[in-house]
């Protein structure tokens, strides 16, 4: 008898915490996966894609699913993403997982996911992601991105802001200014996602999932020159 106690105490103890670590893990890689599909549809949208030499020439990409917006008068942004930078030969480094947090104001009814894309042309901007927080317009200057292939004739896109955004809604994609949205990056699942430390991970330590493998693929595909 109390060998079956003592058996259903160990089998109690797995069911309540083994599934929460688990789920955590599961979260993250579902992030890195929801990334990559983004990735793929937004820069495969037929005379709207983010412009070829924009992303060609950058130095890192956020990217951040199912964005809530939501809100009477006073709305409220709110999600997580990734983030992931060039090395110093240009090779895609594996992603440091993100938050998004922001206010907007306005007559803002109902809830809306948005899928975010922020193109970083800058290593200054992108070190400022590592170093912790950072508001976007703020500590950062952050402007909707232009699109299309035409974009490119005629403008230099590559003067002014630091950092371009998208976003896509509802199947319509365009640049979207987010002055005073918070990003972060999140520790905890950056973590979880490696089973490492952070630390660990910035020296290249840790597992890399099968999943991180395909988004530094797809990175290096959309950013490369294609006709």
């Amino acid at each position: 008898m109390n060998l079956r106690i003592f058996y259903v105490c160990i089998l109690s103890f797995f069911i309540l915490t083994v599934p929460a670590w688990a789920l955590n893990i599961s979260d993250s890689v579902k992030k890195v996966v929801d990334s990559t599909t983004v990735l793929t549809d937004i820069t495969n949208i037929p005379e709207k894609e983010i412009p070829p030499s924009l992303l060609r020439n950058c130095y890192g990409i956020a990217i951040i699913p199912s964005v809530l917006k939501a809100g009477f008068v006073v709305g409220a942004r709110y999600g997580k993403g990734l983030v992931a930078v060039r090395d110093k030969e240009g090779n895609w480094q594996s992603p440091y997982l993100i938050s998004l947090m922001g206010g907007s104001f306005g007559w803002q009814i109902g809830v809306q996911s948005t899928d975010i894309i922020l193109v970083f042309k800058s290593r200054k901007s992108i070190d400022k992601i590592r170093n912790g927080k950072f508001t976007l317009g703020l500590d950062v200057a952050v402007a909707a991105g232009p699109v299309g292939r035409q974009a490119e004739v005629g403008t230099d896109i590559m003067l002014n802001a630091e950092i371009y955004s998208y976003a896509r809604s509802r199947g319509l994609f365009a640049g979207l200014a987010l002055e005073g949205a918070v990003i972060q990056v999140d520790i905890e699942s950056t973590e979880s996602l490696y089973g490492a430390s952070i630390y660990d991970v910035e020296q290249g330590g840790g597992t890399v999932p099968a999943e991180v493998i395909r988004l530094k693929e797809a990175l290096k595909k959309y950013t490369s020159f294609r006709e």
